[in-house]
C-alpha cells in the first residue's frame, strides 16, 4: 500500500514538479522506490539538522554524560558572569529540545544569521537574554535553542560536535564526513546548515524505524527513539502538520505514531512505523511548497 502511495506522489510529480528534487521510499529492510528528478549530490537540509542534534543528545544521555534534566549553565560556568537572569540558570536540555527555552523568539535563523545576528559568539548571545516566559511552559521555534543543545552535547562528551557526530552517528550510518555550518567559534550549527544526499539524509529516520539499531548494531536506545518521537510539547501551531513537537521532530497526525524531520523548503524524513516505511523527500529552494504538501498530505 505505502509503495503505491509513494508511486502515485512520483507519478503525479513527473507530470506536474512544484519543486521536488528527489523521494525515496524504505520498507521492510530495503530501498524500493527511489526517484531524482536532478542531479543526486548533497544539499542542504536546512531544519531537518536539528533531528540529527537531537539524536546525539539522546546517544550522549544513553552514555549517561548528560541526562534531559541538565541544566544549560551547569555545562557553561564561563559565561556565569554575563547572565543577567535567573530564569537563563533553569533551561535544561529538555527545554532546549522541546523548543520551550522561555527566550521567546525565533532566534539565528538563516536570514538573521547571514547579516551578523549573534557575532561573534551565539552562545554568549543568547545565554545575555531574559526569558519571557518560564522555561518549559510554552513552544517557541527557534534555531537557538537547537545549537544550545548541541553545544551542551559537545561539552558534555568533551569532543567536538562533529567529531562526536562523525564517530556515533555519520560513520555508522555510512554517511561519512558530510560539510556542516560552524557558528562563529568553530562548533557545528545546531539548527541548520548539514549538506547530505536524500539517501543519506533519510538513514536517520531508518535508524529510528528500527528502533536505534543499524546493521545489527544498536547505535540508540530504544528508549530515545520513543521519547524522541512521540509528542513532548504542544505548538500552539493550529495546522495539525504542525501542532505536536516531540525531541526536535515534527508529529504527522494523519498516520499512527508517525512522525518526521522536517527542514525548510521540504527536506522530509517521514516514518511511519506502522507501515513500517521512511520516505525521504527533498525540494529544491525555488519550489510551491504549498502546493508540493498539498499533493504530498493527498497521497501520504
Amino acid at each position: 500500500m505505502m509503495k503505491e502511495l509513494v508511486q502515485n506522489l512520483i507519478s503525479d510529480l513527473e507530470k506536474d514538479n512544484p519543486g521536488a528534487e528527489a523521494v525515496a521510499l524504505y520498507q521492510n529492510g530495503e530501498t524500493v522506490l527511489s526517484k531524482h528528478f536532478t542531479p543526486d549530490r548533497p544539499r542542504l537540509i536546512y531544519s531537518h539538522t536539528k533531528s540529527f542534534v537531537s539524536t546525539l543528545a539522546g546517544m550522549a544521555i544513553d552514555e549517561g554524560k548528560l541526562t534531559l534534566d541538565t541544566t544549560l549553565c551547569s555545562l557553561l560556568p564561563e559565561y556565569d558572569r554575563i547572565i543577567t537572569d535567573e530564569g537563563v540558570k533553569t533551561i535544561t536540555l529538555r527545554h532546549l529540545l522541546t523548543m520551550s527555552s522561555g527566550f521567546g523568539g525565533a532566534f539565528l535563523m538563516g536570514v538573521n544569521r547571514r547579516p551578523g545576528e549573534g557575532m561573534p559568539d551565539y552562545v554568549g548571545y543568547m545565554l545575555a537574554k531574559k526569558p519571557v516566559n518560564v522555561p518549559g511552559e510554552k513552544f517557541q521555534y527557534s534555531n537557538a535553542d537547537t545549537h544550545l543543545a548541541g553545544c551542551m552535547v559537545e561539552k558534555a562528551v568533551g569532543e567536538t560536535l562533529l567529531r562526536y557526530a562523525y564517530r556515533k552517528l555519520f560513520a555508522p550510518l555510512g554517511i561519512g564526513y558530510p560539510a556542516w555550518e560552524t557558528d562563529p567559534a568553530g562548533t557545528a550549527f545546531g539548527g541548520s546548515g548539514l549538506y547530505l544526499r536524500n539517501e543519506e539524509m533519510m538513514r536517520l529516520g531508518i535508524l529510528y524505524l528500527q528502533e536505534g539499531v543499524w546493521n545489527g548494531e544498536r547505535l540508540l536506545s530504544r528508549e530515545w527513539v520513543k521519547q524522541a518521537g512521540a509528542q513532548q510539547i504542544a505548538t500552539g501551531i493550529a495546522d495539525p502538520w504542525s501542532s505536536g513537537y516531540g525531541y526536535q521532530f515534527w508529529m504527522i497526525p494523519q498516520r499512527e505514531n508517525a512522525f518526521r524531520a522536517d527542514g525548510a523548503y521540504g527536506q522530509y524524513s517521514l516514518v511511519f512505523p506502522k507501515e513500517n516505511a521512511v520516505v525521504g523527500i527533498q525540494c529544491c529552494e525555488e519550489n510551491d511548497l504549498a502546493r508540493f504538501g498539498a499533493m504530498l498530505r493527498h497521497h501520504l
